[in-house]
């Protein structure tokens, strides 16, 4: 666990992009292989405008990453933080429990946020209202959202006291988890079913883009199940009855255009005629 934590605390930029890229390719390459649904259409088109904002994703956390070391550093250098706060226990035992509260600060109360304050909900609809989820989607969030997570994350780094080597190791899989909960992938029931007792599967996660209430506010997590349990916002649903999208913005070719995602954070909406306006 120590070597882990070294390599992580120093892990090149160059192995980070490999995590991302080899993340996207191989659950790219098992979607073709094990496909949850047979979606009717051409994946490199539906895959641009998710590209598009997983760049700016990268845009934005990079040149900011130095305030997660800073406050990181700091707090290691003050005692600071709930992991330096507990009684000693062995290394891995502290990576876990460092893992288990980044995650729930910088992933589920971030996430659960977003739903629950109207403008920050406009700002996360860009990554709902993609019709076809698979790999890409995980990554499509406006640029807005990603400063919005990251401010979330950078607090969670403060109020856990988090070393930078588990800051990085949470971030990768972080990655790497929200790459294979969004797959179109089809896992067996009872292996994903079990799988969600601990960690965020794919059938669990893909309630969560179903276009209807409540299940669209439910399955906030990313990397454990366990915040979701605990907090009451567990659900579940048939994969074969989940329709992807957000029934307010159900234009499935405008929500592919990355200037009209770009702008959606802006819009004011009202559902169809004869319907009241939407509040969330």
């Amino acid at each position: 666990m120590e070597e882990i934590i070294t390599y992580f605390e120093t892990i090149p930029t160059v192995h980070r992009s490999i995590i991302l890229v080899g993340g996207i390719t191989f659950f790219w390459l098992l979607e073709g292989i094990l496909p949850l649904v047979s979606f009717n259409y051409k994946k490199w088109k539906h895959a641009g405008p998710n590209f598009f904002f997983t760049l700016t994703t990268i845009l934005i956390n990079m040149p900011l990453a130095f305030l997660l070391l800073a406050t990181s550093d700091w707090t290691i250098a003050n005692n600071f933080g709930i992991i330096n706060w507990l009684p000693e226990m062995p290394l891995w035992a502290y990576v876990i429990v460092g893992l288990l509260l980044l995650d729930f600060i910088g992933a589920y109360l971030a996430h659960f946020t977003e739903h629950k304050v109207k403008p920050l909900w406009m700002v996360h609809l860009v990554h709902h209202t993609d019709h076809k989820v698979d790999t890409t989607t995980a990554n499509r969030h406006h640029p807005l959202e990603s400063v919005i997570r990251y401010i979330f994350t950078l607090f969670g780094v403060f109020l856990v006291g988090a070393p930078m080597g588990v800051v990085m190791l949470y971030q990768s899989l972080s990655l790497v988890f929200t790459q294979f909960n969004h797959a179109n992938i089809k896992l067996p029931r009872k292996l994903d079913k079990a799988l969600s007792y601990v960690i965020v599967s794919p059938d669990m996660h893909k309630v969560h883009h179903h276009y209807k209430l409540p299940y669209t506010d439910s399955n906030y997590g990313n990397i454990f199940s366990l915040w979701d349990r605990l907090c009451g916002t567990y659900m579940e649903y048939d994969r074969d009855d989940i329709v992807y999208g957000v029934d307010t913005f159900f234009d499935e070719e405008e929500n592919s255009k990355i200037g009209v995602l770009l702008k959606q954070p802006f819009h004011s909406y009202k559902k169809p005629t004869g319907q009241e306006e939407v509040t969330y």
